[in-house]
């Protein structure tokens, strides 16, 4: 059975760069390494509010489904990031009841703000934890304003295909040492894509 990591959201990270680009931002419980998640523009939305304790005028779509699931005595047992294939990372909501069970198939920026609105676990695989997060053993430092950076950022963005994979390697070393969330997650998506062409 594969060991079911726990996660926590350190924050979401935008780019000024390149519109409607957002990263989450996971820790693992008890641990250091970090795993970035590219989300749309309304999924970090929605999930700012949350984190922010802010109320919209009216529900959004998750809001929708929070208010649906407690007006059906629906209970969200868990989020379950099982699977990252062809660029995307795949999640399994854990719904239960009346002592049912039922497992459904989401996109893992709706199952997060859904967590969060219900105060749900979110768990995730040591295999993609193994492969797709950064270690940062520095504090936990979220940074959020990258406009001293948007020049490396679009350097890397134009160019990244001409980079040879020991440089982009040590990039990413350098991203990692200066919790630099983006440019990291950046460099890991080209190697990792590199990596199993």
């Amino acid at each position: 059975m594969t060991n079911k990591v726990k996660l926590s959201i350190l924050g979401i990270s935008f780019s000024q760069v390149q519109a409607g680009a957002y990263a989450l931002i996971f820790a693992e419980e008890n641990g250091i390494r970090r795993l970035p998640i590219v989300i749309g523009t309304p999924e970090a939305q929605s999930i700012a509010i949350v984190m922010e304790n802010m109320t919209p005028p009216r529900p959004l779509a998750h809001d929708l489904m929070y208010n649906i699931f407690n007006a059906l005595n629906i209970e969200l047992m868990e989020v379950y990031i099982y699977k990252f294939e062809d660029g995307a990372f795949f999640a399994d909501l854990l719904l239960r009841q009346n002592n049912t069970e039922f497992h459904i198939d989401s996109r893992t920026s709706d199952a997060v703000a859904l967590a969060l609105r219900t105060n749900s676990p979110i768990f995730t695989t040591e295999e993609i934890m193994q492969n797709m997060a950064i270690v940062f053993d520095e504090k936990e430092v979220l940074a959020s304003d990258f406009s001293g950076k948007d020049t490396e950022i679009q350097e890397i963005s134009e160019n990244i295909e001409e980079v040879r994979i020991d440089a982009l390697q040590k990039r990413l070393e350098e991203a990692i040492k200066n919790e630099d969330y983006e440019l990291a997650t950046k460099l890991r998506d080209e190697i990792n894509r590199r990596e199993t062409r």
